[in-house]
């Protein structure tokens, strides 16, 4: 029997994510990103597609790394001017009853404690439709204009985000037990005291003494997305993220890295089936394979290879300008993204990367491949990268907002659901829910699961006056 093949729409909030120039077309609609149309349209229109959900990318910082400064992504409006994504999911929710909604928040910047109240907020208002997709940012340029030198190093920024899901989890899964939420207008009482619990967190980062400030949300702990394809950030997804984010350009890699987290998942305890694997993917499709090269070759046209050379500079920390458009390249290490370079550098082992070569791939899409054709040449290359690597699915970037997603919901998911391979209706309940098909709360074999009985922590602790029986 054929996989289900999974779709997010992969977004952000500003006027370039992945296709640096494309707003220059006359089709294009990204530079309306501060206009709430645009993404309640947004929301309806992938609603209406069936899609799992949509994956709202963000930066700290600007793209700075080009040249030594700024002035390529201001002019390119290569992911700047960038607004903030929170602030989106409560329009797209109300106009929506399934869509799921992916909010990248980097916990680099940002304390846990006054977090954990946004993400209960938010899931307690898209009726648990939420999930959070953990990053450690990797721009310096956000680290200096929140008072910091640079970025710590890569692998310590994970040690730290380790501690800081301990915290996440011990509000959202044990500071206020079930039932604690009462709402009893006889006797007067809405919560009991004696089943919300300080979570009395000391360690290395944080000192958190106090409950939650939220009463249990529908999932409480928000789905969990994670996006860092190096070996520790591989550790990480596989002890905590229930989906996975990567970005491997050919088949080959893509099998290595999903074969590697499910590994790691097992090592880990948990189920390796219930971590869902979505690839940066990206897809022009029209009615017929040479209308869509020839839509591919008049987008194409748009592309910026300065405002390319500034997502890759910013996303691997090497000043591309340095070097011809001719140029090979060689593996550098470098303390932003390593699995980028990584990535190209062994992607095809015969194959000799230019500058201008790199540049007009991440052009379209990102470092996600491109998938050109009509709705059965690109259903057939969609099923054969899930049959092949084992992935789950795919977040798609668009090239033109919205008509890449339109043209996917119209052209392209017809032709899925006619060969058993994506949804036609959305299974009921919370994000979790419709993913994993179990219940809306996380897994008993998840870590955060652990931390749902702190009632012992409140012994011998004054605690005001019992409830009334």
């Amino acid at each position: 029997m054929p996989r289900e093949i999974r779709l997010n729409a992969f977004e952000m909030n500003c006027v370039g994510h992945q296709s640096p120039g494309l707003w220059r077309h006359p089709k294009d609609r990204a530079w309306q990103y501060k206009d709430l149309e645009y993404w309640t349209d947004l929301a309806r229109l992938l609603e209406r597609g069936k899609f799992d959900g949509i994956f709202i990318a963000d930066v700290i910082g600007i793209y700075d790394v080009l040249g030594g400064n700024g002035d390529a992504a201001i002019r390119q409006a290569t992911q700047v001017p960038v607004n903030d994504p929170l602030a989106l999911i409560t329009p797209m929710a109300l106009v929506t009853e399934h869509l799921g909604f992916g909010l990248t928040a980097s916990l680099t910047f940002e304390h846990p404690y006054p977090f954990a109240r946004r993400l209960s907020t938010l899931d307690h208002l898209t009726k648990g439709r939420i999930g959070w997709n953990i990053v450690t940012s990797y721009l310096d340029s956000g680290a200096r204009n929140l008072g910091q030198k640079a970025l710590s190093d890569h692998d310590a920024r994970y040690d730290y985000a380790d501690e800081y899901l301990e915290v996440l989890y011990k509000l959202f899964e044990g500071s206020w037990e079930e039932g604690a939420v009462l709402r009893d207008r006889e006797r007067g009482i809405f919560s009991d005291p004696n089943k919300v619990h300080e979570i009395r967190h000391q360690g290395k980062h944080f000192q958190v003494p106090g409950i939650h400030l939220c009463e249990p949300s529908p999932q409480r702990t928000p789905v969990l997305y994670q996006a860092g394809a190096s070996s520790r950030g591989k550790d990480f997804a596989a002890g905590h993220a229930e989906c996975v984010f990567v970005a491997a350009p050919s088949k080959v890699i893509l099998k290595k890295t999903v074969a590697d987290i499910r590994r790691r998942a097992a090592e880990a305890g948990r189920d390796p089936r219930k971590v869902l694997i979505f690839n940066l993917q990206t897809v022009i499709v029209d009615e017929t394979d040479a209308k869509a090269q020839a839509k591919w070759q008049e987008l194409a046209s748009y592309s910026s290879y300065e405002g390319a050379l500034a997502l890759i500079s910013g996303w691997t920390g090497i000043d591309f300008g340095q070097y011809r458009p001719d140029q090979v390249l060689k593996h550098i290490h470098t303390n932003a993204i390593q699995s980028a370079v990584e990535t190209f550098s062994t992607a095809d082992p015969d194959k000799q990367w230019t500058v201008q070569e790199l540049a007009d791939w991440v052009g379209i899409g990102g470092f996600g491949p491109l998938i050109v054709g009509s709705a059965q040449t690109v259903a057939d290359e969609l099923q054969a990268w899930v049959e092949e690597t084992d992935v789950d699915g795919f977040n798609l970037a668009y090239v033109l907002a919205h008509e890449t997603f339109r043209d996917v919901v119209d052209l392209l998911e017809p032709e899925l659901q006619k060969r058993g391979v994506y949804k036609t209706e959305y299974r009921s309940g919370t994000l979790r829910e419709k993913l994993f098909g179990d219940g809306p709360r996380l897994p008993a074999n998840h870590p955060g699961a652990g931390y749902r009985d702190l009632s012992q922590q409140r012994e011998n602790v004054s605690v005001g006056p019992a409830v009334p029986a």
